[in-house]
């Protein structure tokens, strides 16, 4: 895992590292053109390079690499200072384009000269490679101000920033990579960006003598009238298994009892009493149910009175993991989220952006200005782990914080959050509630990776993206 910092959190410790740690700003200016020259000459062995610089550090950096790529390297490189010198440099072929216009720092909108320049160096064919930040991208939101360099590869000098990751910055900053300067980072309070290698950890070779009651049992609970969605129900349920789970229950309107009955056979099919459309309070049914290890309720189920008083008694009276999803989080939302405080169970919540923005009171925009700090500030006042989910995931119980970046567009279709749930409640069956909500989110973003390169973005389904589960665990 690697840190992730604001780009405020970054210019401290840069201040920190010149002003009490005594390196001259020079040399990190060295040590920063340094690592940025000597990772493109890892990838690229040659060719024809514009440096665009501008002012500050970025600009100063800019420098360095164009030095360093000329003399040490052989690339036939030329420097364009985009606040003084002709544009129409851009008029000639280049093989690579290195932006070092702005650094983190900016806060506002790109325009004029600047504007026109990179909106030229985008409609070039050539590589695209940003220093530090993609220019027109803020460090802190990932938001394009005004317009942005459209990067194939940012080099992050020192830390990771959260810009990289959030709002616009993942799809302007291509594939990301960051080099140590030497800059003081202390503290263990950073979000920490999900890698493979975070993952294999809880993927441990089974021991020879155990049994399916070794590897848990969990229950999903969902179905309505309105929303029976038989199909991705019971595959939600059957992706439990696709995480190693001893045994997996679906739990459904006993009303649409016959509709589920056989879909998957693996999966253990029940019912709670219903009114015809919804659940109804069931507290025969349920208390059975409390023996599981890990429960997942909302999905499908429709917000109404029943289906709020259903959830209020899993949450007052169930001892294990409960994951509230989809309506789960809509009935929360329209009936009160103050009955978290009284929960018996550990709870995972997953919202996507809409769902936390009625959870939460405040507004989308006020959310996506800072995903990391609302996320966490939730979940440390109700002391549950959240599972915020966008293009780029915030995963946090207030204490520890993880940023999954895994995932495609191909992924933005019904049926996802249903087998991001089936991935999660499996895992909770055997794991920690922040260790599963992490696990489940990268799972789910790295098959569905793998199924959109194997089926193209528009052919994706969820049954598609189940299937390619075992072959990303097998392959951590």
């Amino acid at each position: 895992m690697k840190r992730v910092l604001t780009a405020d959190e970054m210019r401290f410790a840069d201040k920190y590292t010149i002003e009490k740690l005594g390196v001259p700003e020079d040399v990190l200016v060295e040590r920063a053109g340094l690592a940025v020259a000597e990772e493109i000459f890892s990838r690229y062995k040659g060719g024809r390079v514009l440096v665009v610089i501008g002012k500050g550090n970025n600009g100063a950096d800019g420098k360095v690499v164009a030095r360093l790529l000329s003399e040490k390297h052989g690339f036939l490189v030329s420097v364009m200072d985009a606040f003084s010198d002709d544009i129409s440099v851009l008029d000639n072929e280049f093989d690579i384009i290195i932006d070092c216009i702005f650094g983190t720092g900016l806060k506002r909108a790109v325009e004029g000269k600047i504007a026109d320049i990179i909106d030229k160096i985008n409609k070039k064919t050539c590589v695209k490679i940003a220093c530090d930040i993609a220019s027109g991208i803020d460090g802190n939101t990932g938001k394009v101000l005004g317009t942005a360099i459209k990067a194939d590869l940012t080099i992050a000098i020192g830390e990771l920033k959260t810009g990289h990751f959030f709002n616009d910055g993942k799809e302007y900053s291509g594939k990301v990579v960051n080099k140590d300067i030497g800059i003081s980072v202390w503290g263990e309070d950073y979000p920490l960006i999900l890698e493979d290698c975070d993952i294999k950890e809880y993927f441990p070779k089974r021991k020879e003598n155990t049994h399916k009651g070794t590897y848990g049992k969990c229950a999903i609970i969902g179905g309505s009238k309105e929303y029976f969605g038989a199909p991705l129900l019971s595959l939600s349920a059957l992706t439990s298994y696709r995480v190693g789970v001893g045994y997996s229950y679906l739990i459904v309107p006993k009303s649409l009892y016959s509709i589920y009955a056989g879909l998957n056979p693996e999966c253990v099919l029940n019912f709670l009493n219903d009114d015809g459309n919804n659940f109804i309070l069931d507290t025969l049914a349920l208390d059975k149910l409390f023996t599981l290890d890990a429960i997942a309720f909302g999905t499908g189920v429709g917000v109404t009175q029943g289906v709020h008083q259903t959830l209020k008694y899993i949450i007052q009276n169930y001892s294990g993991k409960l994951l509230i999803d989809a309506d789960g989080l809509n009935a929360l939302a329209k009936f009160g989220t103050d009955v978290l405080y009284d929960k018996k169970c550990q709870i995972v919540l997953t919202p996507h952006i809409k769902e936390f923005s009625r959870l939460s009171g405040l507004t989308v925009q006020e959310i996506l200005q800072n995903p990391i700090c609302v996320a966490r500030d939730f979940a440390k006042k109700y002391g549950v782990t959240i599972v915020l989910k966008n293009a780029v995931s915030v995963i946090t119980n207030g204490e520890e914080t993880y940023i999954n970046s895994t995932g495609t567009p191909a992924l933005a279709k019904a049926g996802s959050g249903d087998l991001l749930t089936g991935l999660t409640v499996g895992l909770l069956a055997t794991n920690d509630c922040i260790s599963s909500a992490k696990i489940g989110a990268y799972l789910f973003g790295r098959a569905g990776e793998l199924t959109a390169k194997e089926l193209g973005e528009y052919s994706v389904t969820a049954t598609e993206v189940s299937k390619n589960i075992g072959k990303i665990v097998l392959g951590l």
